[in-house]
């Protein structure tokens, strides 16, 4: 016999206990089955340690068979724990692995392709790289979802010989030199709390402002035309006339209530109450706009009402206007000409725009200063007014056209000269009296 150490005078094979004939109670056979049974699984846990044994000691190099060689056979009960427990873990590991996996939506998916430019979409090859990659991506979802469910159950022994036996690649590390830091929150909480400190909307003079503000302009206008037509038609010149009166009458009635009661606010001590020296300029900066705000509030519905009433689809309040068919030079025409209509109806809109342009703000008046509130109508807001007036009296003046080119169809010829023409010919051939008559 060789004193060299094999397999087999290694892991000697477990012998089977002999059975035991005897007469026994059945609460003894109970008792005796159940032992026999709990023998029988330590042999067979005993069978398949030694067999997972054999195996890795089989798939291991040579080197690695030296090093490993005294300690199995010098610690044999150690290595047999060891490999149990290596055995559990990947018993219960499969066990994991075959649990369902939530599968990955189909919106990350489409969220994935509509970041890929179009052109590189385009083409039969491109569509079936395309599939590739998606699978490839459902693969990796999967994979990385089963990792993350095991390591969150199971918790992986602390044996070096469990890492050789699993074909496991490691988790991707951060990109190196990248910092994902948030460096946000600190900027946050500082602007914040500068906010809170400038933000003088919040001021309760600020409140009080714009409560009298909106109760004083809510149902007012400059200009309202809104019964003109009840008065029966107007000429041009009465129309720029009203509008100019109404806007004048309007300011002086703003100035005189509205304007005096912001003034009588700000004159007060208490009106400043929590205003630091540093902040007057922007804390009067902040009343400016907000009375800025009001006053081309105003402006702006006023030019909305007064355009509405042109609305071609309501006629009901569409104002009626005086104009005559005169003969002149020869000529007929209207009087006043479609031109100075359509340029007496766009002076309204030019007359709101210039009122309320003089108002002093309250930093000015307080100071004797002769800076004004930002009162004036935006550009669009006039270019807007502009052009839908025209469609509008271009479309409303359709039927006076027609009506004016029914008198020159039937008439002109009366005027223009024809039948003057006509007659001195008719004398001049010198007709008998029956031509006469």
């Amino acid at each position: 016999t060789s004193n060299k150490r094999t397999l087999r005078t290694l892991f000697r094979p477990a012998a089977l206990p002999p059975p035991v004939i005897s007469e026994t109670s059945p609460s003894q056979k109970k008792l005796l089955a159940y032992h026999r049974s709990k023998e029988q699984q330590e042999v067979l846990d005993q069978l398949l340690i030694d067999r997972a044994l054999e195996v890795y000691y089989i798939t291991m190099d040579e080197t690695d068979k030296k090093d490993a060689a005294p300690p199995i056979a010098e610690r044999p009960s150690t290595v047999r724990k060891y490999f149990s427990i290596i055995l559990k873990y990947l018993f219960m590991k499969k066990r994991v692995q075959r649990n369902p996996m939530i599968p990955i939506q189909r919106q990350w998916l489409r969220s994935m392709l509509a970041l890929v430019p179009q052109s590189l979409m385009e083409g039969r090859d491109r569509q079936l790289l395309t599939e590739e990659l998606l699978k490839e991506i459902v693969r990796d979802y999967e994979k990385s979802m089963q990792r993350c469910v095991l390591r969150r159950v199971l918790v992986k022994p602390d044996i070096k010989e469990l890492d050789k036996l699993e074909e496991e690649t490691p988790l991707p590390l951060l990109p190196l030199g990248l910092d994902f830091s948030s460096t946000w929150h600190n900027s946050y909480i500082k602007a914040k709390q500068q906010i809170i400190s400038t933000l003088h909307i919040l001021h309760p003079t600020m409140k009080t402002l714009l409560d009298f503000s909106y109760t004083a302009f809510f149902n007012f206008l400059l200009v309202d035309f809104s019964s003109s037509r009840l008065k029966g038609p107007v000429d041009c010149k009465a129309l720029k006339t009203d509008a100019s009166l109404s806007c004048c009458k309007a300011e002086e009635e703003i100035m005189s209530t509205w304007y005096q009661r912001v003034v009588g606010l700000f004159s007060q001590s208490e009106a400043l109450d929590g205003v630091k020296l540093d902040q007057l300029e922007s804390f009067y900066n902040c009343v400016a706009v907000l009375m800025s705000n009001q006053l081309k509030g105003l402006l702006q519905r006023t030019t909305e009402v007064f355009v509405k009433l042109f609305d071609p689809e309501d006629r009901s309040r569409l104002p009626l206007f005086k104009m005559d068919l005169t003969y002149d030079e020869n000529r007929m025409e209207f009087y006043p000409s479609l031109q100075d209509l359509e340029e007496a109806i766009l002076f309204v809109v030019d007359c709101i725009g210039q009122t309320l342009q003089n108002v002093q703000t309250m930093r000015a008046w307080l100071t004797g200063g002769t800076a004004t509130v930002d009162a004036e109508l935006p550009a669009h807001t006039v270019q807007w007014a502009k052009s839908t007036l025209k469609k509008s009296i271009r479309d409303n003046l359709e039927g006076p056209k027609e009506h004016f080119k029914g008198y020159v169809e039937s008439y002109g010829w009366l005027v223009d000269g024809t039948a003057e023409e006509r007659i001195n010919r008719f004398i001049a051939e010198q007709p008998s009296f029956d031509e006469y008559t």
